[in-house]
């Protein structure tokens, strides 16, 4: 499904579209950028049942925020829904941004990154937080999960795919494109 333009309005559709191919093929774990908790939530209100929903959020310092995203009161209503939450530094820039902003270069994870993003930002984040969550092993190594990400808020992107840790990202293994948006 390739959705006609970026953003929150496709939320709904790719938050179907990922539990229907998550049952399609018989995985068992969705993987959702959520650092509000907002499409984390609205997941949760879906018809999930047999589906395990960990939300991956930005860890403090992204953007220069150094405050939690998300509320107290919408973690612990993620995590009374059953929702594992999750926080932590970008697999895909963590520290090597914060030396590539201090020196004015760039490194080769950034390089990585900015390659991913040709095909999509949803599709760069989708990986990275796929590998976010087998870094701390809340994903099985090699195994599909679905991952669920967007172009800033909402969600717009969907994959299967098969995530290996950070240290290994070069072998992590997109199986299907469920849904994306065209670029703009």
């Amino acid at each position: 499904m390739n959705f006609a333009k970026q953003g929150p309005q496709n939320t709904d559709e790719a938050l179907r579209l990922a539990i229907d191919a998550a049952r399609e093929e018989g995985i068992k774990k969705i993987v959702v950028a959520s650092s509000t908790g907002f499409t984390a939530l609205k997941l949760s209100e879906l018809e999930h049942e047999g589906l395990e929903i960990i939300d991956v959020g930005y860890a403090r310092g992204v953007f220069g925020k150094h405050e939690p995203l998300m509320s107290a009161e919408t973690k612990a209503e993620l995590e009374r829904r059953g929702v594992t939450v999750y926080v932590a530094s970008h697999a895909l820039s963590g520290a090597e941004r914060g030396l590539s902003v201090k020196f004015q270069g760039i490194g080769p994870v950034e390089v990585a990154a900015h390659a991913l993003r040709i095909i999509g930002r949803g599709v760069k984040v989708c990986v990275e937080i796929s590998m976010m969550a087998a870094d701390a092993g809340l994903v099985e190594l090699h195994e599909p999960i679905v991952a669920v990400a967007g172009t800033g808020h909402g969600a717009d992107t969907a994959l299967v795919i098969r995530p290996a840790p950070t240290a290994e990202f070069l072998d992590s293994k997109v199986d299907r494109i469920i849904c994306m948006p065209r670029q703009a």
